[in-house]
């Protein structure tokens, strides 16, 4: 902390769901390390959250598509004094499998799957450490579909929907908390870099960012360990993973089932 102030790290902060995070956690009263590839917009936010709350505002910018822009985030996490990490970075590069580009694929899950476990795993060593913080990592409202042209994406956000869930497991009891958050479709600049455009979704499928990191900070005081903002009942998401469970419990046994021996 600084001066008695908890501190947020937030990537992909400077547009979209990212800056709406910091502009909330500036607001609350947490310093902040921006995180993004554009030095020219993190220090205008920086700049402009300053001004406004009066916290302390680093910027750190980092591709996190490298490897030096990773070691950067992850060495500023094992610094200390970060309370929060909001692995919010992350794109999509869309195309039907057999038409894939390998080398935009490589480079997505580079931001989407490995930079987020590389800096979940750095907050996760660090927080336990220090028996407090939260990570929230965000995921997608498509891990629940099968989208054609959208299996890259998809798989990735499916990868930090697991990683996640695994990372919960293991911090029972540490006094960590770890949130998935699952947003559905976002009001932001993502669908134009992926090649879309939020126009064509229908207005009552549109969320605004401030409302889903709104759900997403209410959603950790009520120590809901899944976000889905949009979702009425959260039963919903307890019967997935009652379904979930009844198949694990069957997906391992000494024998086939009953259906596999033909007559």
């Amino acid at each position: 902390m600084t001066n008695g102030r908890p501190r947020a790290l937030v990537t992909g902060a400077s547009a979209g769901i990212g800056k709406s995070y910091a502009e909330h956690l500036a607001r609350t009263g947490h310093d902040l390390v921006l995180v993004a590839r554009r030095a020219d917009r993190l220090e205008d936010l920086a700049r402009e959250l300053a001004d406004a709350t009066g916290v302390e505002a680093e910027i750190l910018p980092a591709d996190l598509g490298s490897d030096a822009g990773v070691a950067a985030v992850v060495a500023r996490i094992e610094q200390g004094g970060v309370d929060m990490v909001v692995n919010n970075a992350g794109y999509a590069s869309r195309g039907r499998v057999a038409e894939l580009d390998p080398d935009a694929l490589e480079t997505m899950l580079r931001v989407n799957v490995l930079a987020l476990s590389r800096l979940s795993a750095a907050a996760m060593k660090s927080m336990i450490a220090a028996g407090r913080g939260t990570i929230i990592n965000v995921s997608s409202g498509t891990v629940f579909m099968q989208i054609p042209g959208n299996a890259g994406y998809g798989a990735s956000k499916n990868y930090v929907m697991a990683f996640t869930r695994h990372m919960q497991a293991e911090a029972e009891g540490t006094g960590v908390r770890v949130q998935l958050l699952v947003p559905g479709v976002i009001a932001t600049d993502f669908h134009e870099v992926a090649g879309n455009a939020i126009e064509n979704f229908p207005p009552e499928r549109v969320m605004r960012a401030d409302d889903l990191v709104v759900a997403s900070l209410r959603a950790l005081e009520m120590e809901e360990p899944v976000c889905i903002p949009s979702l009425p009942d959260i039963r919903d998401w307890d019967n997935y993973a009652a379904a979930e469970a009844l198949v694990a419990k069957n997906c391992s046994r000494d024998r086939t089932a009953p259906r596999y021996h033909g007559a």
